[in-house]
């Protein structure tokens, strides 16, 4: 029996869903309704999408070959987001990793949901809240993404607590990372160094201790909370590994060095000794004078 298919419609008159209605907002692994809102499902040229700087700015290559070979077998599991201004292009808001990922292996095109219309404050929201629910976004990526929402915003700390749903305390630390050093952060990111490294240093006074101290964590000498609290302790001078000191033999129990190195000795004189076992006890003679020495 040969199967029955619906009657084509043209896109006029084609019915449009509403994804808020449709879907879960559990697909995009976050909390942001937002995201949802008026947004349509459609596929699109992947040479269509336009990709500027997004907020993750780390990449593992061996990580995107397993994703780009996922793809390949299960398909696109979760769709891109896009956003269009009228009679725009479509602009990439989030899934930066899997579009690298469908480019590694030359896919023509996506499902993507495209938004309509909104504020650059709304798109900054979503981009920051999908990216910072991914374990993989790192926190100089994050503290960076903070910065730039609140120069483009002109928000306040409290406001961007609200707008972007992290704590206030997260909030003054991201920005207290972001407006640090380039190289500071591109050696955290290098050397994956712990962020509270980068702020107890950046809290202490100019001069010549803070001076060797981002010397050693610019070299990835410094990586842990800890080491750093070693390093300020002791003048930061990193201590050097412990030496391992060589105890010497200890003497069998009813045996005097004396009696040990005399029977030796007496031991050594043999004429039916061979070559190596008269070398093997001129060392043991050895180790009893230096029993003898103790």
């Amino acid at each position: 029996m040969a199967k029955a298919f619906a009657p084509r419609v043209a896109k006029t008159k084609r019915t449009k869903i509403d994804l808020a209605e449709s879907l879960s907002p559990d697909i995009f692994k976050i909390s942001d309704d937002r995201l949802l809102k008026g947004a349509r499902l459609t596929e699109v040229k992947l040479a269509d999408i336009y990709v500027k700087e997004q907020v993750r700015t780390k990449f593992n290559d061996s990580s995107l070959k397993e994703l780009s070979e996922n793809i390949k077998v299960n398909g696109l599991i979760q769709p891109l987001v896009l956003h269009q201004k009228p009679g725009g292009k479509l602009t990439l808001i989030c899934g930066e990793r899997r579009f690298r990922a469908m480019s590694l292996i030359k896919m023509e095109k996506c499902p993507c949901f495209i938004l309509d219309d909104k504020t650059e404050e709304e798109l900054m929201a979503i981009q920051f809240s999908e990216n910072s629910a991914r374990e993989a976004l790192h926190y100089i990526d994050k503290a960076d993404g903070i910065l730039n929402y609140q120069i483009a915003t002109k928000a306040s700390e409290r406001k961007i607590q609200a707008a972007l749903g992290i704590s206030k305390s997260e909030v003054h630390r991201s920005l207290m990372i972001a407006k640090m050093d380039t190289k500071l952060k591109e050696a955290a990111k290098t050397h994956d160094i712990e962020k509270y490294v980068l702020l107890e240093l950046d809290v202490l006074d100019k001069g010549a201790l803070k001076t060797k101290l981002t010397k050693l964590v610019l070299g990835g000498e410094i990586r842990k909370r800890a080491e750093l609290k070693k390093a300020i302790k002791d003048g930061g001078v990193l201590a050097a590994g412990k030496k391992t000191v060589r105890k010497k033999p200890a003497l069998p129990k009813g045996l005097s060095a004396n009696a040990l190195l005399k029977a030796l000795q007496t031991q050594a004189k043999s004429q039916d000794l061979d070559a190596d076992t008269k070398a093997a006890l001129k060392s043991l003679i050895k180790d009893a004078k230096n029993m003898v020495d103790m």
